[in-house]
């Protein structure tokens, strides 16, 4: 975070014992530890919060991708379904109609038989 050497902290030691002086310095030590320490959790919180509000924006667009794909191959499924019962129903339609066509021709109505001799 901060790019601070190990002589600069002596330094910064130094200081604090002269300006504070040796019977408060370790309680002040302790209170700024204290601080230090709240603000790195706190910092660890929003970051693991901005984590996961970037990893759910990425699964709302997953979800929606699969969304959208999963409608196409339903409307695909759709529209080759209705092929399907299109082609079936025109089949259908002609065999019925090849049957009408071969029993109308293989059956001649009879003429009726004269009987009555005159």
């Amino acid at each position: 975070m901060f790019d601070i050497a190990f002589s600069e902290l002596v330094v910064i030691a130094i200081v604090a014992l002269i300006v504070i002086g040796p019977e408060k310095l370790p309680k002040v030590a302790r209170t700024i530890g204290t601080v230090v320490g709240r603000m790195q959790r706190y910092m660890a919180q929003i970051k693991d919060e901005v984590n996961r509000e970037s990893r759910f924006a990425e699964l709302q667009k997953l979800q929606q991708e699969i969304q959208q794909a999963t409608d196409s191959a339903q409307s695909g499924l759709q529209s080759g379904a209705n092929y399907l019962a299109d082609a079936v129903s025109t089949s259908n339609q002609n065999a019925i109609q090849e049957v009408d066509d071969t029993t109308s021709s293989t059956i001649k109505p009879q003429e009726p038989h004269s009987s009555v001799k005159d």
